[in-house]
Formats: structure tokens, sequence, C-alpha cells
């Protein structure tokens, strides 16, 4: 039985897909169209370098149409704010890297300083009100979840 070049290149990717690694976490959230506008968020705080060169941190990442539930003038008020806007990005960043099977039930400390509550039943994650509709994007300095929904600082 002969297998095409192509079938077989397909099943090397397929099986090294898991391993590669775009460099970091904000390389690997540029891959994707749904991120835009945490990564400027992120920018305009000044927590790109941050997220581009130490770690690990595990990031959940709001989306675009999660930034889009936000009151009109939220987002635009807060990318006029770098403090507040730093703390908002912070307030999505877990130090250490957690992926979706480590997540264990519980509060954890964000880089913000605040602590967000974690829960995991039958495979659904949530990070306080916000679910986790993408897991596990793997950066070299850590893990990216993506989330539905903007969570935000309690102060």
């Amino acid at each position: 039985m002969k297998r095409s070049i192509a079938a077989i290149a397909s099943g090397i990717v397929l099986s090294f897909g898991n391993t590669s690694y775009a460099s970091d976490l904000v390389e690997t959230a540029s891959t994707g169209a749904t991120f835009k506008t945490f990564i400027a968020a992120a920018q305009t705080a000044g927590l790109a370098n941050t997220l581009k060169n130490s770690g690990p941190y595990t990031v959940f990442a709001p989306t675009d149409s999660a930034f889009n539930k936000l009151p009109p003038d939220t987002l635009r008020t807060l990318m006029k704010d770098k403090e507040k806007l730093a703390e908002l990005v912070s307030y999505h960043i877990v130090p250490g890297k957690i992926t979706v099977a480590d997540v264990k039930p519980g509060k954890v400390k964000t880089v913000q300083g605040e602590e967000v509550t974690l829960t995991s039943d039958n495979g659904k994650v949530t990070i306080d009100n916000a679910n986790v509709i993408q897991s596990d994007m793997m950066a070299d300095n850590g893990v990216i979840h993506e989330i539905d929904t903007v969570i935000l600082p309690k102060k």
C-alpha cells in the first residue's frame, strides 16, 4: 500500500503539532485572530514585554467579543488610563503554568495582587464569571486560556 508524501507529512505535523510552541505568550496570542484587544491592552499598559520575557504565566485572555460586552465607553476609558489598564490586564494573569488538567478549584492570586476563583466541573473550567472556551495554548513561557468574559478587579 502506497502512502503519499502529503499523507506522511500531515501525519508528522499531527504527531509533533502539540510540542511546538510560538516563542512567547504575546506571539502565541497573536497567532489567533481573537485576542487583538487583549494584546493592544497589554501593550498600552506596558505589560507586553513582561509577557514576552519572563514567566511562566497562565493568561486567561478575553476574546475581542468579550471586550465588546463591556459597557460602550469602558474600554475607551481604560485605554486612556494606563494604571487601571495595567490592573485589568494583570488581573487576567496568574503566576506559574496551569493547564486545564492542573486546575484545582479554589482561589489563586493574580499578578495584579487580588485573588480569582477557579472552578473545574466535568471539564468545564471557569475563572470568576468567565468560561474557558479554548484551553492550553502553550508558549515557551506559559499557557493561554481563552475566556468569554472580561473579569474585573474588585477594587
